[in-house]
């Protein structure tokens, strides 16, 4: 073999172990895309002095239309419920921060609400049923015996034209739930139509959002649900 050649090859060798190894890029979109909500969960933490000492409790969690459910605590008289709903939050978001917000009060059941927002953010109805589908796989991993209700994604007037998609993620998520154990569907949807249009009469003014008459149908629907646990 040339001379050349063996001096070529020795400092190409000589070069390679020198350079600096190629390290795997390890952050994670979700957790960026997540990130905005630090705040909100790290005041829920705060708050959980009290709470994590209620184990067997009820955990509602999700979107804004669960953060803004004031009346809870009236609504389900004897159930020991706690909000950790988070406004604007998705419902990978919601799987996201589940070690956080959700397994370590233990709870026998959790209630969620997501869905509305992944919608009007371009998701697929396909894509919010395999979320649906994580956040159950998340909760389950440490906590396999706890109840998992998915409260269906509202008709709500500002996102009328989400109408078709809704209606088509809540048909799948039903479709997946029906064939879960200890995995239940909650049709608020229907209750809030009228003529199959968005009943408005049961929104503030922002038409996205729910008045005292809109959670009373939630509460309609919740509350057998939660006896019947």
């Amino acid at each position: 073999m040339p001379k050349f050649f063996l001096a070529f090859c020795l400092a190409l060798l000589t070069a390679c172990a020198s350079a600096p190894a190629a390290t795997a890029d390890t952050s994670s979109p979700q957790a960026s895309d997540s990130a905005q909500f630090e705040p909100e969960i790290a005041a829920f933490e705060q708050a959980d002095s009290v709470v994590r000492r209620r184990p067997g409790s009820v955990v509602f969690v999700g979107s804004s239309s669960i953060r803004l459910w004031d009346s809870m605590t009236d609504d389900f008289p004897g159930t020991a419920v706690i909000n950790r709903g988070f406004g604007g939050s998705r419902l990978r978001d919601a799987t996201y921060f589940a070690d956080r917000i959700v397994l370590p009060y233990q709870p026998r059941a959790v209630v969620l609400y997501a869905g509305d927002n992944d919608l009007a953010e371009g998701r697929t109805p396909q894509q919010v049923r395999d979320d649906f589908a994580a956040f159950v796989a998340k909760v389950r991993a440490s906590l396999p015996q706890v109840r998992i209700a998915f409260v269906s994604i509202k008709p709500s007037p500002a996102r009328q034209a989400l109408l078709p998609k809704a209606r088509e993620t809540n048909n799948l998520v039903r479709a997946w739930a029906g064939r879960q154990k200890g995995v239940d569907y909650l049709d608020v949807f229907t209750p809030m139509l009228a003529k199959g249009q968005p009943r408005g009469e049961l929104f503030v003014e922002d038409r996205l959002h729910m008045n005292r008459s809109g959670y009373a149908i939630w509460a309609g629907v919740v509350g057998p649900w939660l006896a019947a646990l």
